[in-house]
């Protein structure tokens, strides 16, 4: 079985070089965020979000899969949590009106690709405070015509992006993607030459300050937040959430009703990732809302399988590809791939 590397590292690379902006919201537009975080709760882990199994998060990561697959979602859990304000083009709340349908981040989206027209997709935001989290660089979930967010689960999108195999059919996307966080660590760190290349960091001070990046096609990941000693979370599962309780002022986790830690707020980590996706012409308009050239779930892992046959691999056709673990793994395997280079994560 061959891969051929070089070849992936130029598909998984941004369209452009991330773009560091400061000051992308108001005061008054983090309060009214802050607000629905602190009166919609409670909050699920980014992982109950989109995973049921190991193997679909293993899919989702760098890429790799152990001999054997002894540990549950529940021994691998992290207190990182994730709640959606908009999907789908549809604001949930509509106190951040102005936050989602943003002017200013159109502008930005559409001058990163030198494109004509854009429209917002989807606002969602990662809370956590000190945790054990972020050595495993990632991408976001890859956007094709027809395979989406909406339609497919993370992991399948993920996969089909390290494959290299539908590069004419993904979507033109732009983040923006702020933090608010002024504790120990808790850093981006990103790809922006594909995974073979050196990465970079976006360093403190980290309020109120972003980069406008395509973060489906680049690797990267949230650096491990506060001090090593104040990291550990007793009693965390992949069913835990968070919440904020009003009368102490903090923000609590909690495993099936029972507090299992608490946080201060200045402890807190937020981030907000807000998503546009981009046309560079009214042809390409025409071409995402006509569904004229959209992939299918069945013609994609025709594709997939037609690939891996030929370099070998003997993979059985699966009557439920969505949900056998088995072929997921023998994907996960087929389409490994995982920057070369990284950088020791600070420790103190």
């Amino acid at each position: 079985m061959t891969i051929d590397i070089q070849h992936l590292n130029n598909v998984l690379r941004p369209a452009s070089a991330p773009r560091v902006v400061q000051d992308l919201y108001s005061d008054d537009q983090h309060e009214r965020i802050l607000g629905v975080l602190k009166e919609r709760g409670p909050w699920p882990t980014i992982t109950a979000h989109h995973f049921d199994s190991v193997e679909e998060l293993l899919a989702t990561s760098n890429g790799g899969v152990p001999e054997r697959i002894d540990f549950t979602l529940d021994d691998i859990a992290s207190a990182h949590f994730r709640g959606f304000f908009a999907e789908n083009s549809v604001l949930h709340y509509p106190e951040l009106h102005d936050c989602f349908y943003n002017a200013r981040f159109l502008e930005l989206a559409k001058d990163y690709w030198g494109a004509q027209y854009a429209r917002p997709t989807m606002m969602l935001f990662n809370l956590c405070g000190p945790h054990h989290s972020g050595l495993s660089s990632h991408l976001d979930a890859v956007t094709f015509r027809g395979v989406r967010f909406e339609n497919s689960p993370i992991w399948l999108q993920n996969v089909m992006g390290r494959s290299g195999l539908f590069t004419e059919h993904v979507v033109k996307m732009a983040q923006v993607i702020t933090w608010w966080y002024l504790g120990e660590n808790g850093t981006f760190t990103y790809w922006p030459d594909g995974p073979l290349g050196e990465p970079q960091r976006l360093e403190h001070p980290l309020w109120n300050k972003g980069v406008v990046v395509q973060n489906e096609m680049m690797f990267h990941r949230g650096d491990p937040v506060g001090r090593p000693d104040e990291r550990d979370v007793t009693g965390m599962k992949h069913r835990s959430l968070i919440g904020y309780d009003a009368a102490r002022d903090e923000w609590a986790v909690t495993t099936d009703g029972a507090t299992v830690h608490t946080y201060q707020p200045n402890q807190m980590r937020l981030l907000v990732h807000w998503n546009a996706e981009v046309y560079k012409d009214l042809d390409e308009v025409k071409k995402s809302m006509d569904h004229s050239d959209d992939l299918t779930h069945d013609v994609v892992f025709e594709r997939l399988l037609a690939d891996m046959h030929a370099r070998g691999m003997n993979v059985a056709e699966p009557s439920d590809p969505l949900h056998d673990k088995e072929f997921i793994r023998a994907l996960i395997s087929a389409y490994s791939i995982s920057p070369a280079t990284d950088w020791a994560t600070p420790t103190a």
